[in-house]
């Protein structure tokens, strides 16, 4: 169940009054949504035997029989050209992980089973019934670190079934003369219409968006349109399908693909996706952060520009492997030290800031600490931080978040096909997420730091910057307009 803000009824009440009836309405949300599962979705027995995820940090990549003189080799073409147009180098971490430290982890027991690797950080990840396999593991010459990284939990939730969803949007969701309908507020805010109006719509830029699900979008007709590349899970175990999971990612892709004019129209309604599952919605342990590392990867495989990820973690079930904010400094932690990586791959991370900031925690989650990425931070509809929105600084003095946008709350597209509001970072993220994937098609030549730095300096804030509302709402035609005499700007596209 979410319960929803609508600010545009608050017009009459005091300020002081918005933001306690705003506080008021997280605190029973969450309350409503713990009531639900509980009430509706009773735990059932996990089904198999107990086991063990192991994440094995080894010490080099000999055997792994590639080298970095013949790319094509491990590299898709398009991850290939992205890092040649960037003038990025080949390196070491591109190598995939040692085939022959695989195969010899692999024969210590027939029950072994290889769950993914992360060449970014050369580790492997097992999973075992009998954690006694790991001792010689661990002797092994080659293994520089074996930590326990998932236990089996004891019970879970049963998959929800599918509800009935809209063929069409609802007659009354549709607004007369307002174009980008529901969305209106949250676009025009960061002129993204006026972007868009220039042609600059997202057409040949590919967005990877990792979450935890995207319930229904195969079968909406909302998403009918969306350029949608295809799909991969790298949870264990598997899901059956992606589309029968969660709707958190649905509704993160709707604000930026949906085209559905008068009604709702996304940040990058021509731009082409990936969805990529990799947070276990049945617990939370420090394997969501292999995963992570192991979507990001691949997204870089399949030739993605940018990342959109509406996920941060820092504490775990049971406390088990939790992080500490002397960790925040985009190096320390195995997600964050990946997402720092992603630049220097030439791909844009742009993630959610969290939504921790009316906990003890307080602040930005992992990965957005992480080096050269654009963390977003939430806004009110009128214009003020959302208090649950996550701030800064880094432990080594970073500005965080970077940029703010509309999320407390934002229009976005539920997984019954109507038009619904939602509050979070996460749903800021994908808004300027899809932006900033227009702006780069807009300046074809940037790399991906370029890009980064452009979309900082136009931020309203961009002249004094702090730890609650960073550089600011990003103003993406200031941004196009202080760099139109640069020969990299495209003239204005058709359509």
């Amino acid at each position: 169940m979410v319960v929803s803000i609508n600010s545009y009824n608050f017009a009459t009440i005091s300020q002081t009054m918005k933001r306690l009836l705003t506080i008021i309405c997280i605190i029973l949300a969450a309350a409503s949504s713990f009531a639900v599962v509980n009430k509706y979705s009773p735990r059932v027995k996990y089904p198999g035997k107990k086991s063990y995820t192991f994440r094995l940090t080894l010490k080099d990549k000999r055997g792994c029989g590639y080298t970095i003189e013949r790319p094509k080799q491990f590299l898709s073409l398009k991850a290939i050209e992205r890092r040649r147009r960037q003038n990025i180098a080949i390196d070491s971490t591109d190598l995939p992980v040692s085939y022959n430290y695989i195969r010899a982890i692999m024969s210590s027991s027939e029950e072994m089973k290889l769950v993914g690797t992360s060449k970014w950080n050369n580790t492997v990840l097992v999973n075992c019934i009998d954690t006694a396999i790991m001792r010689g593991i661990r002797r092994m010459q080659f293994v520089k670190r074996c930590e326990r990284v998932w236990v089996s939990p004891d019970s879970i939730s049963p998959g929800l079934k599918r509800k009935k969803i809209n063929d069409h949007f609802n007659p009354w969701d549709s607004l007369q003369n307002v174009r980008y309908g529901s969305a209106y507020l949250q676009v025009s805010l960061m002129n993204g219409d006026k972007l868009h109006e220039r042609g600059f719509r997202g057409k040949g830029m590919t967005i990877a968006v990792l979450d935890g699900g995207f319930r229904n979008v195969d079968r909406l007709n909302a998403f009918r349109n969306v350029r949608i590349k295809g799909t991969k899970d790298f949870v264990f175990p598997n899901s059956r399908n992606i589309y029968d999971e969660t709707d958190h990612g649905t509704k993160v892709l709707s604000a930026m693909a949906i085209n559905a004019p008068s009604v709702y129209i996304g940040t990058a309604p021509e731009a082409t996706f990936w969805l990529l599952r990799c947070e276990d919605q049945q617990s939370e342990q420090p394997v969501e952060e292999d995963y992570w590392a192991m979507a990001a990867e691949y997204a870089d495989s399949v030739g993605v520009d940018l990342i959109s990820s509406s996920l941060g973690y820092n504490e775990y079930d049971n406390h088990y492997g939790d992080h500490r904010y002397r960790e925040m400094d985009g190096r320390s932690t195995l997600i964050s030290r990946t997402a720092s990586m992603l630049a220097g791959k030439g791909i844009i991370l742009v993630n959610s800031a969290g939504n921790y900031g009316m906990g003890q925690w307080k602040k930005i989650t992992f990965p957005a600490d992480a080096d050269d990425i654009i963390t977003v931070g939430a806004l009110t509809a009128e214009l003020t931080n959302a208090p649950f929105s996550g701030i800064g600084p880094t432990q080594d003095g970073r500005v965080k978040p970077d940029l703010m946008a509309i999320g407390s709350p934002a229009s976005l597209v539920s997984s019954r096909g109507t038009i619904m509001e939602d509050m979070g970072t996460s749903f800021s993220t994908p808004l300027v997420c899809g932006l900033i994937a227009c702006l780069w098609q807009a300046m074809p030549e940037k790399t991906a730091l370029e890009i980064i730095d452009i979309v900082r300096q136009c931020g309203d804030n961009y002249k004094h910057p702090d730890n609650i509302y960073g550089y600011g709402v990003p103003d993406f035609i200031k941004a196009i307009e202080d760099n139109e005499d640069n020969n990299s700007i495209r003239t204005k596209q058709p359509g």
